[in-house]
């Protein structure tokens, strides 16, 4: 059974990026037409919408864990570590929606491309 878990689910993740790094790879040939980038760019742009949710949720979880007083540190105060990671996420998820906004901008760019089969590469 695959896990489900959200360690798992970042992990697997992850893993698909680094797939996607190497599909598009020019020496690959897997991009072939605009669409292929246009889809493409489409889909990292979801994945960015997304990950500013799962940031804020991270950090709720910190914020409720700080809060039982069962959170231990190998050195300094436990809550001056889960601060410093609530504050890390909230920049992240301003990161996340910064680049979603860039893959809008480069979406639209490759939205009018077509590919013309009539002259040879």
């Amino acid at each position: 059974m695959t896990n489900t878990t959200p360690k798992d689910l970042a992990a697997r993740a992850a893993e698909a990026i680094r797939s996607l790094n190497h599909s598009t790879q020019s020496a690959k040939g897997e991009l072939t037409y605009p669409g292929d980038a246009y889809k493409t760019v489409a889909s990292l742009k979801l994945l960015t919408q997304r990950l500013p949710q799962s940031f804020d949720q991270l950090s709720h979880f910190l914020g409720a864990l700080a809060k039982t007083g069962a959170v231990t540190a190998d050195y300094g105060a436990p809550d001056d570590h889960i601060d410093e990671a609530r504050s890390a996420l909230a920049s992240a998820a301003l990161i996340a929606q910064t680049l979603t906004e860039h893959l809008d901008r480069a979406h639209n760019a490759l939205a009018p491309l077509g590919y013309d089969t009539t002259t040879e590469a």
